[in-house]
């Protein structure tokens, strides 16, 4: 079967079956808590290092406080902040290191949020010099899609390391930043989370592999092309989002 039968094919498949999918409700200041949790569940909040931003329509942002952990995160927690950085609702400081998203969001009118962590695998994988080398299924959504910084600028919270980090990030989703962490910028909270999370899992993949076996082989080109495309798919992504946060609700109820 040829690519575009099988692009065809999924298509009528997800046409069919989106209605039956359950992509959840949430208002974008629970999508923020929710994400911010998950994050937290998933190994990327062992310090207060990291940030969450959200691109609001009217050019204001919606992030959270300095000094809050993930896994403390409420909707009620989430402040609104302009460019400059003053908070004009809620209560709390912005963390100083959002001033780099801002330059990603001049870049880049597409971009509606930014994740940026740093998780151990990834920031293991950061140390090492080495790209994030798409070898598995699961990584295909960073197939050519995942730029990589080769040199750490310093602490992001001037208006330098936001420069070299946006650039270095292009019009890619993701961008492994060299001794740092990661960052993902794309069109919405599920997206940006969805890949946050297989970022750190295809980074602990690599890591192992190539412990076990030396060099780790990339997939085919062709292949990989196509597996990111339907993993990229919306339905697959506002899925994953939403199996990901019905997991946080059950655990310990994101909403209160």
């Amino acid at each position: 079967m040829s690519v575009e039968d099988k692009q065809s094919q999924s298509d009528a498949f997800f046409k069919r079956s989106a209605n039956k999918l359950d992509f959840g409700n949430w208002s974008v200041q629970e999508k923020i808590a929710l994400s911010c949790r998950i994050l937290a569940s998933e190994g990327h909040s062992e310090t207060l290092a990291g940030q969450i931003t959200v691109r609001d329509d009217d050019g204001t942002f919606l992030t959270t406080a300095l000094a809050q952990a993930f896994d403390e995160i409420r909707p009620a927690t989430v402040i609104r902040i302009n460019d400059r950085m003053e908070v004009l609702e809620g209560e709390g400081t912005p963390n100083p290191a959002v001033r780099f998203h801002f330059w990603v969001y001049r870049q880049r009118p597409d971009v509606r949020c930014i994740i940026h962590t740093h998780p151990p695998y990834v920031s293991t994988l950061s140390m090492t010099g080495r790209p994030l080398v798409v070898s598995h299924m699961d990584a295909t959504p960073f197939h050519n899609d995942c730029a990589h910084l080769k040199e750490w600028p310093g602490l992001p919270i001037a208006d330098q390391e936001g420069e070299l980090i946006s650039e270095a990030l292009g019009s890619k989703r993701c961008v492994l930043l060299a001794n740092h962490g990661f960052l993902a910028a794309t069109a919405s909270v599920e997206e940006t989370l969805y890949l946050s999370v297989l970022i750190e899992r295809a980074a602990r993949n690599q890591l192992l592999a190539a412990a076990a076996y030396g060099e780790v082989r990339p997939v085919d080109d062709a292949l990989a092309a196509e597996s990111h495309d339907f993993l990229l798919k919306p339905a697959i992504v506002r899925a994953s989002f939403a199996m990901f946060a019905r997991r946080i609700e059950r655990g310990d109820g994101a909403r209160d």
